[in-house]
C-alpha cells in the first residue's frame, strides 16, 4: 500500500509500524485518517504481521478532530466511523503494540485500548474526556476499559474525567512498559522480535481463541489445538526441543 500523507506506513517481512502523522493537530483522527487505517488494516490481514502504532510529533493521539465531529449528527453515529475500524485493528490476527508517547486521549485512548499491547514514556497521559464534550466514549472504551483496569477505574476514566499518568497506567497494566522516549521504538521492536520468535500461526490462533466469547470454548481452544498438532512447524519445533534436552 502506498503511503498516505497521514499514516505513513513501514513493512517488513514479520511486522509494520504505522506512523500516525497529523502532528500540527496532535494526530486527532479525522476521516482521513480512519480511511488509512482501514486500508493498512486491509494489507494485514492478506499478509498477517505484528502492528506497531506511534503518533508523529511526540502525541500518540490526542483525540477525534473535534471540528469533524462537531458537525457529525445521529446518521454519522450510527456508522460507527471510529468503533468500526478500531474493532478491526482489536481483530486484526497478529499482536498490535501500540507506541505511547504523550497524549492518548478521547479516540486516541480507544485507538491504544484496542491493541494487545501498550508502551508508554514518562510523559504519557490516557483518559477519556469525551462527557466534558457532551459524548460518550463510543468507539470501545465504555466497554474494553473495564476489562482492562477492572470497573472502578473505568468508571472513575470515563465518568469523572480521571486521567492516567504514565506510573498510574503502568501499576493498573494499562501499560505493559514505560520506557524514555528515545527508546520507544525499539522497547516496540523489541517486544515484535519476542512475538515473532514464536510460531506464526499458534500466535495467530492463541489470539482467537482469546478473544473468543466465553460460550465458546473448550470447543474453539480444541478446535485451533487440532489445527496445529496437524503443522509441520510443531513437529519441528518439537523435535528441536527433545533433541536440545537430549544432549
Amino acid at each position: 500500500m502506498p503511503d498516505v500523507e497521514c499514516l505513513v506506513v513501514e513493512a517488513a517481512a514479520d511486522r509494520v509500524v504505522w506512523r500516525l502523522n497529523r502532528p500540527e493537530v496532535r494526530n486527532a483522527i479525522d476521516q482521513e485518517l480512519v480511511d488509512a487505517l482501514h486500508a493498512a488494516c486491509a494489507e494485514v490481514e492478506a499478509s498477517p504481521r505484528v502492528v506497531l502504532i506511534v503518533g508523529e510529533g511526540g502525541t500518540f493521539a490526542a483525540g477525534a478532530d473535534i471540528a469533524q465531529l462537531r458537525d457529525r449528527r445521529r446518521e454519522d453515529a450510527l456508522r460507527g466511523i471510529n468503533s468500526s475500524v478500531f474493532e478491526r485493528i482489536h481483530r486484526l490476527p497478529m499482536p498490535t503494540i501500540a507506541l505511547i508517547e504523550g497524549y492518548a486521549l478521547g479516540g486516541g485512548a480507544e485507538l491504544a485500548y484496542a491493541c494487545d499491547f501498550r508502551i508508554g514514556t514518562p510523559s504519557t497521559k490516557i483518559g477519556n474526556p469525551e462527557t466534558g464534550l457532551g459524548i460518550l466514549a463510543a468507539a470501545g472504551a465504555a466497554w474494553r476499559l473495564s476489562a482492562l483496569v477492572g470497573e472502578p477505574l473505568a468508571k472513575e476514566i470515563l465518568l469523572a474525567g480521571r486521567v492516567l499518568s504514565a506510573s498510574e497506567a503502568l501499576a493498573v497494566r494499562l501499560l505493559n512498559d514505560v520506557v524514555e522516549p528515545a527508546e520507544l521504538l525499539a522497547a516496540g521492536q523489541e517486544l515484535a522480535d519476542r512475538i515473532t520468535a514464536k510460531a506464526p500461526l499458534a500466535t495467530r490462533l492463541t489470539k482467537a481463541v482469546f478473544h473468543a466469547p466465553p460460550g465458546a470454548h473448550p470447543f474453539v481452544d480444541d478446535l485451533a489445538q487440532a489445527v496445529l498438532f496437524e503443522t509441520e512447524e510443531k513437529q519441528a519445533r518439537m523435535t528441536a526441543f527433545l533433541e536440545r534436552r537430549s544432549r
